[in-house]
Order: structure tokens, then sequence, then C-alpha cells
């Protein structure tokens, strides 16, 4: 393998298993209910005076601030392979933002199709938010003075 197809392979890959996270978590295996049997007993243990409405609450923030993460580490993992050896490039900042939005698109599509989830309009936002915020800690992080 050549040096610049090596390189190539290490920028991407990252990216392309994180982007296979995500589609696992779209799977019936991460659906609400599912989730609840695991992330309830563990809220009920740390908040032991808290209502179940508001576990239930919590788990529903938790599962939104999901979504958030995962695609503020898909933008940061597609701009590190977009920017290839600049030390900041706001047309790869751009297009990383553009393919975690298409790819959150895809991923709430075909949650459509999937038994147990449902397509949300509103998660595609909170995910370009999380892509955007990972965009923008980049962006803070190129502009920190280095010794």
């Amino acid at each position: 393998m050549t040096r610049e197809r090596a390189d190539l392979v290490r920028r991407w890959c990252p990216a392309f298993l994180w982007a296979i996270v995500i589609s696992a978590f779209s799977t019936s295996w991460f659906t609400s209910e599912r989730t609840s049997t695991y992330v309830l007993p563990f809220l009920a243990f740390l908040f032991p005076h808290a209502r179940s409405e508001d576990l239930v609450a919590m788990h529903f923030a938790i599962r939104k601030l999901a979504h958030f993460t995962e695609y503020l580490i898909l933008s940061t993992l597609l701009y590190r392979g977009l920017r290839g050896s600049q030390r900041w490039s706001i047309r790869a900042a751009g297009l990383a933002l553009t393919i975690a939005g298409i790819y959150s698109i895809g991923d709430e599509f075909h949650q459509w199709f999937v038994p147990g989830r449902t397509a949300a309009a509103t998660d595609c936002l909170i995910d370009v938010s999380g892509a955007a915020a990972g965009q923008g800690l980049l962006a803070a992080w190129a502009r920190m003075p280095r010794s």
C-alpha cells in the first residue's frame, strides 16, 4: 500500500466506522423500550427519590443527548478525513457538516422502516446541532494559541 493510500485510509476509517456505529444504534436493539430496561433502573439507583415521570424524562433527555453526541463525533471525524494536511479549513468544516446532515436524514429515513423505531425531523435537527457544535469546537481549537 502506498503512503498516500495508507494516509487516506487512516484519515477516513474512523468516520466510516463511526457511521456504522450510528447505523447500529438505529436498529431495533436500541429502541426506547429496550434502552429503558437498562437506563431506567440505573437512573433509579442514582436518584432513588425521583418520581417515575422524572426518570422517564431523564431517559428521553439521555437519548436526545446521544443523538447530539453521535453527530458531534461524526462531524469531527468527517472533518478529519476532509481536511487533509491543512490546519483549519472552512470548506472542510462546511462539507463535514453537510455530509453529517445528509447522513442524519438517511438514518432517520432508515428508522422509518425499523419496527419499534420512528423517524423524526426533530432528531435530524438535534443531529445537525451536534454536528455544528463539533465544527464549532474544531474552529475554537484551531484558534487556540500553541506553545
